[in-house]
């Protein structure tokens, strides 16, 4: 079984990754659905778990059986009775596979958006928690791949970064609003997924989960049966030996339907939560765009859970009403990827030259004042 799903190693990979630029509810969608997905695909692909897809009994007569018909949902057919088919297990792992690349294409829409902004900045500050108390001119490489930069280089670094957010605050305005449908689509995939889903199964998918929990399992056939048969009969037209079509009545029994009813009831609950959380995150991006620009307290708490300790309150309060929605949150993001010490210093060389235009605005302002109270008692 290990063997089966070693093929999906280098898909499941969920690697703490030092750049980040989505959310917890963004990576629901293409970090865990993908996989459950995949390990679903292969699942239903996997003949060494259930044997044969389906197997049928033809030639022979059926064993004895203690009731009127050999098995659930199967036996003489009248007129009156409504007939219903199955013959969406073929299609199962083909289904599951594209609803697998459907959850990913957000993200991969909005990794091509941002163009890997925020790796670039954040590139190469992994040791700078340690570069802070080195005090030595030059810098010390490890296993070539992490670099303990000195005290210069932090600081020329930080300045280039500075510099580089000035530059997206004039060409890349339309950053947070690329985010934000990104996040609406994950949301109206999973809705879409929800309704074609149904739509396979025939109907049955809406209500599955609230069956499966109002069943009580004491009959000879519970819910799950009717949608996912594990017996159901079948027609075979063969040439007979004059050459006419003949007629083979047989009882096949599906034994991947013991895992497609398990897969299933597991995606419908699955997709709920997942709605859920689509519908909170966006409520959530709504209330930041609301907030970020009229509250002080709402930005110190945020960047709180972004940056560990406390930013300047007057650099917050400047943050509050100088930044549009999507400088502020590519701002934040930036915090998310950074040490705390080395956004602190990054944050107060952004916010300096707004402070000191800030200062001469207001001392130019008490000067106009004045000379017009001046003017006035003269």
């Amino acid at each position: 079984m290990l063997n089966t799903f070693s093929v999906l190693k280098p898909h499941l990979k969920f690697k703490n990754s030092f750049v980040s630029i989505d959310n917890l509810a963004f990576k629901f969608h293409y970090r865990a659905t993908f996989a459950i997905l995949l390990v679903c695909t292969l699942l239903v692909t996997s003949r060494q778990y259930v044997g044969e897809h389906i197997r049928c009994i033809t030639g022979s007569s059926i064993p004895e059986h203690d009731s009127s018909v050999p098995h659930p949902g199967v036996g003489h057919m009248i007129n009156e009775d409504p007939v219903k088919y199955h013959a969406y297990y073929q299609w199962v792992p083909f289904v599951l596979f594209l609803q697998a690349l459907m959850f990913y294409f957000p993200h991969y829409i909005w990794k091509t958006m941002e163009g890997g902004k925020i790796r670039k900045l954040a590139d190469g500050l992994r040791m700078v928690e340690l570069s802070h108390y080195y005090k030595e001119n030059n810098s010390v490489t490890f296993d070539t791949k992490y670099t303990l930069h000195s005290k210069s280089e932090i600081d020329k670094k930080i300045l280039q970064v500075r510099n580089a957010f000035e530059r997206h605050r004039i060409i890349n305005h339309l950053w947070a609003f690329k985010l934000v449908f990104c996040e609406f689509l994950n949301l109206i995939n999973v809705l879409i997924q929800v309704r074609y889903t149904n739509k396979f199964l025939s109907g049955r998918f809406y209500h599955l989960g609230i069956d499966f929990i109002n069943e009580d399992f004491d009959g000879t056939m519970d819910v799950l049966d009717t949608v996912f048969p594990k017996v159901t009969k079948c027609h075979f037209h063969k040439y007979g030996h004059s050459g006419t079509i003949q007629k083979h009545d047989a009882l096949c029994v599906m034994a991947l339907n013991v895992i497609n009813e398990k897969i299933f009831s597991f995606l419908w609950f699955w997709y709920g939560i997942l709605v859920l959380v689509s519908i909170c995150a966006l409520i959530w991006r709504i209330q930041t765009y609301w907030l970020h620009g009229r509250s002080t307290r709402f930005n110190e708490i945020v960047f709180s859970f972004a940056c560990p300790g406390n930013l300047s309150k007057s650099d917050i309060g400047i943050l509050t009403r100088q930044y549009k929605f999507s400088d502020w949150l590519f701002l934040y993001y930036l915090a998310r990827n950074m040490d705390a010490h080395l956004f602190k210093s990054l944050f107060r060389c952004i916010m300096t030259p707004i402070v000191d235009v800030e200062a001469t605005l207001t001392s130019k302002l008490i000067e106009d004042s004045q000379y017009n109270e001046n003017a006035r008692e003269n």
